[in-house]
């Protein structure tokens, strides 16, 4: 008889139940990991409310630790009991951009939670030479927290960032902006302002170590003086990309994290600020570079493990997998103000 595991199933845009599944078995070169940890990304709440995944049935979730429970024939990298943080990613390597290293761009590449079954479940398998070993002393939900935290780092690898510049994270109080604004100041930034809508979330900005904090636009504006030198958009709503060129200083950068789920309009004043002022655009994508996952997954686990990152602050819910669909139905729908959320399929460990 066929073991089973509780599973958070995806079926249709706003169909999600918990089921009792077949737990997975891994093949040749694969393991059985456990899931300690699955967080919320912002790209769940679309996929499994307004936009759909690659196919269904589907379990979601993408941002997750685990620990190794079995091993497939012939898996020498990992041990069983090792603590992993699992990039979400799985690159093809035989594109050409994979051919080149740059992995977060791969062609054809297959992804946890919309491409293949995720970790809103208790057990998931995967290509054991893909995934992270980390320090077995490391917290298990921060381990789950590298994803975020190594897209905040890809992107402004991505730019310029020097000794003494002024930066804006707009979208300051989520997970990636507040691992932004912590990153930009270990990056040698002299000044981070956080900015964010709600005024609970612009308070942990605060606690990362933002300089100033805000949700008000009257208070933000005396803080723009003559513009940032780097822009972080991490919130994906159109209007805030208009916003983050209005506010770049000259030949200044943006840099875009978030995804749009609307046309993005830059206003005829903003289009002359971008031109007169020469300032640069720059697209981030996903958190990998080679060696795979890359330098960005391997410097996040050394800040976590240091202390020099902070994470526990911006955990506002840690809940059991069961309340995948109401909570993230919730989320979706405005109805909850939250910054990270951790779902616990095998209970809190």
């Amino acid at each position: 008889m066929t073991e089973k595991m509780t599973a958070a199933v995806m079926h249709a845009v706003g169909d999600i139940r918990i089921e009792q599944v077949d737990k997975p078995t891994p093949g040749p070169g694969e393991v059985l990991m456990k899931v300690a940890y699955c967080g919320v990304c912002g790209s769940d709440l679309s996929r499994m409310f307004e936009s759909g995944p690659h196919k269904l049935p589907l379990i979601c979730g993408h941002e997750f630790s685990a620990h190794i429970e079995e091993l497939g024939e012939g898996v020498t990298e990992v041990a069983v009991g090792d603590l992993v943080t699992v990039p979400p990613m799985l690159p093809c390597f035989e594109c050409p951009p994979c051919v080149q290293g740059d992995f977060s761009l791969c062609e054809n590449y297959d992804y946890y939670g919309s491409r293949r079954h995720g970790a809103y479940a208790q057990y998931v398998v995967g290509p054991a030479k893909l995934l992270l070993k980390v320090p077995a002393d490391l917290d298990p939900r921060a381990a789950a927290m590298v994803d975020p935290a190594a897209i905040a780092l890809h992107a402004i690898y991505r730019t310029k960032l020097g000794l003494g510049d002024r930066v804006a994270v707009l979208g300051g109080g989520g997970p990636i902006g507040l691992f932004s604004v912590q990153l930009a100041k270990l990056a040698g930034a002299g000044e981070v302002v956080a900015i964010d809508v709600a005024p609970e979330k612009a308070a942990l900005a605060l606690q990362a170590g933002a300089t100033h904090a805000t949700s008000s636009t009257e208070e933000l504006e005396p803080l723009i003086g003559k513009g940032f030198d780097l822009v972080i958009e991490t919130t994906g709503v159109a209007a805030v990309a208009d916003q983050a060129v209005a506010m770049t200083a000259r030949h200044g950068e943006v840099v875009l994290i978030g995804i749009p789920h609307t046309d993005v309009v830059l206003k005829e004043k903003t289009w002359a600020r971008l031109m007169r002022l020469e300032i640069n655009i720059l697209g981030s994508w996903n958190s990998f570079s080679a060696p795979f996952p890359g330098k960005e997954w391997d410097t996040v686990v050394a800040k976590l493990a240091s202390g020099e990152l902070k994470w526990e602050f911006m955990i506002t819910h840690t809940e059991p997998v069961e309340r995948v669909p109401e909570l993230i139905g919730q989320m979706a729908r405005r109805e909850v103000i939250s910054s990270k959320v951790l779902f616990a399929p095998n209970g809190r460990v």
